[in-house]
């Protein structure tokens, strides 16, 4: 196994040991870690605790950039949606990892594949109600504001 890919294995394998969730991440460049984590959600009680969301932030704090182009993520499980994005957002342009989707599914964990299947309906078929409520005539538009100080 890949020395990367086995930190991150070992990550998420002390973290079962301290009564955390078994995943771990390790962000690289060129060969070299930039950031790891677990998942903290025992820790830390916040569901965006996740083992790849606090690498990344961990890199792009210490780093002082957003912008993780060039990186590449080990995690020892396939990531969910929501560090997927982040993963995406962020710009990293590697991902491995060592146990499916699927196999975490076989072993009780089903959140990932539930968010999953529920990205792919409408937004009037999932189950978050979900409402377009739009701005009020005269109210200011925080986008617009984005992009005249953007321009």
């Amino acid at each position: 196994m890949d020395q990367l890919m086995k930190r991150a294995v070992d990550l998420a394998l002390e973290n079962v040991q301290e009564g955390g969730r078994p995943f771990g991440a390790v962000l690289t460049k060129d060969g070299k870690i930039i950031a790891e984590g677990v998942n903290e959600l025992h820790k830390i009680h916040d569901v965006s605790g996740h083992a790849e969301l606090l690498t990344i932030r961990r890199a792009q704090q210490r780093l002082e950039t957003h912008d993780l182009t060039g990186y590449t993520m080990y995690a020892s499980g396939e990531p969910c949606s929501m560090c997927m994005t982040a993963m995406y957002f962020a710009g990293i342009n590697n991902l491995y990892y060592c146990q499916s989707l699927e196999e975490t599914i076989s072993y009780g964990m089903k959140d990932s594949a539930i968010i999953y299947d529920e990205l792919k309906k409408e937004r009037s078929e999932r189950m978050m109600n979900s409402q377009y409520l739009p701005l009020e005539a005269g109210q200011e538009n925080p986008m617009k504001l984005w992009q005249e100080k953007n321009k």
